[in-house]
């Protein structure tokens, strides 16, 4: 069962914090056997602040590291202040929290402010080397931000890699989609061209009806112009468009090649499919294709697929469910690029799109709404 983004944050972010928890009480504990008294409250506090900075890092990543830093320098130079005796500063507990801080502001700020943050990392640790030589603390501080450091710059290798494949599939796409407005324009102006024949005929033989072919061809026109401008908002410069432009079969053709490789596959869809804007056509085609694409990938062992289309006053709707058993791996709304295109191009289109389980739990459920534009006035 796939999980929303927001819920995995919320439970890393938990993980993390007790993480932080653990972290501080040991400090806290080692500190209080070895040092006695209360020479474990500054660093505890130090740390508690820091680590709470890096569990609110993704609001301001800047700041946030920032202020940490701000803390960790702080901690040192009161350790240089005459007749303190205190332990070596930053502690592991708050060393873990700088890591955290240093590490995200690696994996997302610009180069520059990236590099200086980290640097400014490793110059505490230098100052911390400098005024406590002896102390075990600076070479544990080290490794914890060298961790850090790799793992920021670890997940920004593979950002920048998904970035780059998504670019890929973008260009791709955007040849299909100019493919496409050069079929929805041919479609109309071939419409347009017929009636104007037809008019020249109707002009011979009854006059009085001309301007009723005229008011057609000038409908006819609107359309075109409606959907042209609904293909060209597809190829502007948004992330993950998907794919557009419509094979040369049907949703009949497409079940049916797919139920070759599943057998148990049922199409229910009216009879005209033709009437549809060629991009609502289009996307409805790729919505199934896709879906259905999932289910070889994802769901084998599904029982049975259906797939619907219809058209109301609202627009074309179109679904596709499976019966899988529970605990077929599912891509997640962001694991896929198949769906993050369908998402993009229905939304831009004015439609809503929702991939997910299905209420009983058992199998899976993609369901699309396109809205159909009615004329334009005149």
């Amino acid at each position: 069962m796939a999980i929303p983004d927001r819920w995995v944050k919320v439970v890393s972010d938990a993980g993390l914090g007790a993480l932080f928890l653990v972290a501080v009480m040991i400090q806290v504990a080692a500190l209080a056997a070895s040092w006695g008294g209360a020479s474990w409250v500054q660093g505890a506090l130090a740390a508690v602040v820091v680590c709470g900075l890096a569990l609110v890092r993704r609001r301001e990543r800047t700041w946030t590291a920032v202020a940490g830093l701000a803390v960790a320098a702080l901690t040192i130079l009161v350790g240089l202040l005459p007749d303190v005796r205190l332990p070596a500063e930053p502690g592991p507990a708050m060393a873990l929290g700088l890591a955290v801080l240093i590490g995200s502001a690696v994996r997302t700020l610009a180069p520059v402010r990236a590099g200086a943050i980290a640097g400014a990392g490793l110059l505490l640790i230098a100052a911390q080397l400098a005024v406590t030589p002896a102390s075990a603390v600076p070479p544990i501080a080290a490794a914890i931000w060298l961790a850090g450091v790799t793992a920021g710059l670890a997940l920004r290798l593979h950002d920048g890699r998904a970035r780059a494949a998504a670019d890929r599939v973008r260009r791709a796409e955007r040849l299909e989609l100019a493919r496409e407005l050069h079929d929805i324009v041919a479609h109309h102006l071939t419409g347009m061209l017929i009636q104007a024949q037809a008019a020249q005929v109707v002009a011979r033989r009854n006059p009085e009806r001309v301007p009723e072919s005229l008011a057609e061809i000038e409908a006819a026109g609107s359309d075109a112009m409606v959907a042209m401008r609904r293909v060209v908002e597809l190829l502007r410069d948004n992330d993950d468009t998907a794919p557009a432009s419509p094979e040369p079969e049907g949703l009949g053709e497409l079940v049916e090649r797919f139920a070759k490789q599943h057998a148990n596959v049922r199409l229910t869809a009216p009879g005209d499919e033709t009437d549809w804007p060629p991009e609502v056509t289009s996307t409805v085609y790729r919505i199934v294709q896709e879906a259905l694409t999932n289910v070889l990938r994802h769901a084998p062992h599904a029982r049975s697929v259906d797939v619907t289309a219809c058209r109301d006053a609202e627009g074309v709707t179109v679904e596709v469910v499976d019966d899988a058993p529970p605990g077929s791996a599912r891509p997640r709304h962001r694991g896929g690029y198949g769906l993050i295109g369908m998402r993009e191009r229905v939304e831009t289109l004015g439609g809503t799109l929702s991939a997910g389980p299905r209420p009983s739990g058992e199998g899976w459920s993609v369901r699309a709404t396109l809205p159909v534009p009615g004329e334009e006035p005149r």
